[in-house]
């Protein structure tokens, strides 16, 4: 089974430029964590997860401290408090390798890419449900006792 067989396509996405309010408020209406950053052409620039807007709460208390610009400690944008390395990977990709990269890197998703383009992403709960259903264990099988 190949990431493009699971992944999620067309991910909702934001730029440099989106306020961090707008960020939490498109996450919390569509129950996700992660949101791709993007250019124009649609190049991943980074991500913005849940983490980050956690940790983005203490701007206001570490602007005094770091010399951030007033505005910025304010009114952040997705710029201020986003991931910028981020590890993607590619549509082709053996679904397993991609979960072990996640596991081993301790991320909840990878952007999928083609010629540097975002294409989908792979989370969590797409990997769950590929190896589920390449096990072959029928619809509703209890993990309760797992």
């Amino acid at each position: 089974m190949k990431v493009g067989d699971v992944m999620t396509k067309h991910p909702l996405v934001v730029d440099l430029d989106t306020p961090v309010r707008m960020a939490v408020d498109l996450m919390r209406s569509k129950g996700i964590r992660h949101l791709r950053v993007v250019d124009a052409g649609a190049h991943v620039l980074g991500i913005v997860t849940d983490r980050d807007l956690r940790h983005a709460a203490f701007l206001p208390v570490l602007g005094g401290q770091t010399g951030l610009e007033p505005r910025r400690v304010k009114a952040p944008r997705v710029r201020d408090v986003m991931t910028w390395s981020v590890v993607t990977t590619q549509a082709e990709t053996p679904l397993v390798h991609a979960a072990l990269t996640m596991f081993q890197r301790r991320i909840g998703s990878l952007p999928v890419v083609a010629d540097g383009r975002l294409v989908g992403i792979l989370t969590e709960l797409d990997v769950f449900n590929g190896l589920k259903q390449g096990s072959g264990l029928e619809e509703g099988t209890d993990f309760s006792l797992w």
